[in-house]
């Protein structure tokens, strides 16, 4: 998977995080596997899916954040927008974003 992007993000808290797309199809199969049966996405499947494919360091899971719900808001929230490619700092020249590959 190095051949995907990759950005680092920094938390307000200072914690820093690797994100990694995974690519279109690793995107499409999160968006169908996180619906429920009426076709709306649930959230907690949803950070299960973006800990498990989009966070790559620190691998993570939803308990790791212990009571610290503004960290994990942030956190998901900044993953879910970088794998759906709506991701600001691409927008400005020194963004922590990066390419491998």
């Amino acid at each position: 998977m190095s051949n995907f992007k990759q950005k680092k993000f920094t938390s307000t808290s200072g914690k820093e995080y690797l994100f990694q797309f995974p690519g279109i199809r690793a995107v499409a199969q999160i968006s169908d596997r996180v619906k429920n049966k009426f076709g709306i996405a649930s959230d907690e499947k949803s950070a299960d899916e973006v800990l498990k494919h989009v966070v790559v360091e620190p691998k993570m899971k939803i308990e790791d954040f212990g009571t610290d719900v503004k960290e994990f808001n942030e956190v998901i929230f900044a993953a879910m927008q970088f794998m759906n490619g709506v991701d600001e700092d691409d927008k400005s020249e020194g963004s922590g974003a990066t390419s491998e590959g």
